[in-house]
């Protein structure tokens, strides 16, 4: 399917692996001039030639900035004055009981994972609306519905992200501008790969066998039953990106397995 985007620029945060990189590797595949982030050269320059090779798109570059960093924020939009697809996908998370987290982390949590899509959304907002094109895209989760009891703090920086893109998508009407986010459910990616790992490593089972545990006790409502592969989340993000997907807008939208008991 030709999703009619090419020679778009796309800006995706956080995008050297997993999930990030699917969605780079699919919009870069649809003839994006897709730029690559994270928070080393070293990482950013591989994920870069990574993406060449595998899509034969010379298009791509790189942009290095740590979005704790305010200060690398704003010199990444000075590199990038203007994209027509952002996709906030930089994130962090942690297993904490809510009593061992500290205010730190709180904001910590809520500075990479919310305001790195609002500080970048502001500065890229208007000169969408300005061309009457462009696609925001928060890369949420479904413990913004059905919070972690493990990490709390992390489940709340992703309902905020689903209500910063209604917010906006408000300030879009009779445009074709769209704001949405998305909601991945258990994700294969590189930082629960390693966690799962490292339980199965912990627990002397095979990390298949963990997987089945994981579901059967942590997400028993997965109707799936099993981890999503970033780029089944990939594909969902790149048609929502996409010029037809005008008719979503401020939409939450699910690519969880079923994990979400309930059609709403």
């Amino acid at each position: 399917m030709d999703l009619k985007i090419k020679n778009k620029t796309a800006l995706v945060t956080g995008s050297t692996a997993g999930i990030g990189y699917a969605i780079a590797k699919a919009l870069a595949n649809e003839g994006v001039n897709v730029f690559v982030n994270g928070r080393t050269a070293e990482r950013v320059n591989l994920a870069v030639e990574n993406l060449k090779r595998e899509t034969g798109n010379a298009a791509i570059k790189g942009l290095v900035a740590d979005f704790a960093d305010v200060h690398q924020v704003n010199l990444l939009i000075e590199q990038l004055p203007e994209v027509d697809i952002l996709i906030n996908n930089v994130g962090i998370f942690e297993p904490k009981q809510f009593s061992d987290i500290p205010d730190e982390d709180w904001i910590k949590f809520y500075e990479v994972n919310v305001l790195s899509g609002v500080r970048l959304s502001r500065a890229y907002f208007n000169k969408m609306l300005a061309k009457n094109w462009g696609r925001i895209i928060f890369i949420s989760s479904e413990s913004a519905i059905q919070i972690p009891e493990e990490m709390i703090h992390y489940g709340m920086t992703k309902t905020a992200q689903i209500a910063v893109a209604r917010g906006l998508a408000e300030l879009t009407k009779g445009t074709n501008v769209t704001v949405n986010a998305v909601l991945p459910g258990p994700t294969f990616s590189e930082g629960a790969g390693t966690f799962v790992k490292d339980m199965a490593k912990q627990q002397n089972i095979t990390v298949e066998e963990m997987e089945k545990e994981f579901f059967k006790t942590a997400r028993p409502t997965s109707i799936l039953q099993r981890f999503l592969t970033p780029d089944e989340i990939a594909s969902t993000v790149a048609y929502i990106a996409s010029d037809l997907s005008i008719g979503t807008n401020g939409a939450a939208i699910r690519a969880d397995g079923g994990l979400v008991k309930s059609p709403f």
